[in-house]
């Protein structure tokens, strides 16, 4: 009797050793009115979202998160005021989180498919904006900036020679006002998204639709990496205005 017990407690630790130890999944899921997913918009702000914290959001119906007219107010489409309210999770506040802070509020009025922004940001919400920090390594950006982007953009001085002359440098993107959320979804931006891949984040490219030039891949992280590099170079000087005569 002895012995049969000892048999079964090895072969339960040997199953339960066998069974591996599963990463948590940092997703949730997200139900959204068809008023809103109709415009487009859920596809300009999840994947950026996903790109700035690694969090993957998947649009269903049962999530326990939604846009709608409860919870916390974050945008404004016309007379109507989105809210989302969620299941408190890390993710999900993470989320609300971005949407009221400076960079999420900037994605939210930079959809403008007909080139007029169709949300506003400006709620008057009662909590206050948090400014998203810049994590990266920018020694790393630095290299994978170098490698990944140095064959059209001067990056620094050591490629200034190879770089392809019609395409802005990055100390010259460096003057734009939203230089940041440009680097940080380059991928989307024309004509990028012909040739980039995000691991985790962009879809394969199609088997008949081949990249027609050497694909650059890249990760989450080395996003995050290059736009801390990027912020560390002065903008270039563009000099002073013409004066007319």
């Amino acid at each position: 009797m002895f012995r049969n017990h000892m048999v079964i407690a090895a072969a339960a630790l040997i199953f339960t050793q066998a069974v591996p130890v599963q990463a948590q999944d940092k997703s949730f899921k997200l139900a959204s009115p068809d008023a809103l997913t109709d415009t487009g918009f859920m596809k300009h702000l999840l994947p950026r979202f996903s790109l700035k914290t690694g969090i993957r959001i998947t649009l269903d119906d049962t999530g326990a998160a939604s846009f709608g007219a409860d919870g916390t107010p974050v945008f404004r489409q016309g007379d109507t005021l989105w809210h989302f309210a969620h299941a408190e999770t890390d993710f999900t506040s993470a989320f609300e989180a971005w949407l009221l802070s400076d960079v999420g509020k900037r994605t939210i009025e930079a959809f403008a498919p007909d080139g007029a922004p169709v949300f506003s940001a400006d709620v008057s919400a009662t909590k206050v904006a948090k400014v998203a920090a810049l994590t990266g390594d920018a020694k790393l950006g630095e290299a994978v900036s170098l490698k990944k982007c140095g064959r059209c953009h001067v990056v620094n001085d050591t490629n200034r020679m190879n770089a392809i002359g019609s395409t802005p440098s990055f100390a010259l993107m460096r003057n734009f006002g939203d230089w940041q959320e440009r680097f940080e979804t380059f991928f989307l931006l024309n004509p990028h998204p012909s040739f980039t891949q995000v691991e985790d984040v962009t879809e394969p490219f199609a088997e008949n639709l081949p990249s027609p030039i050497h694909p650059i891949e890249v990760t989450l992280d080395e996003i995050e990496a290059i736009t801390a590099f990027v912020s560390s170079i002065p903008p270039a000087d563009l000099g002073a205005p013409v004066q007319s005569q």
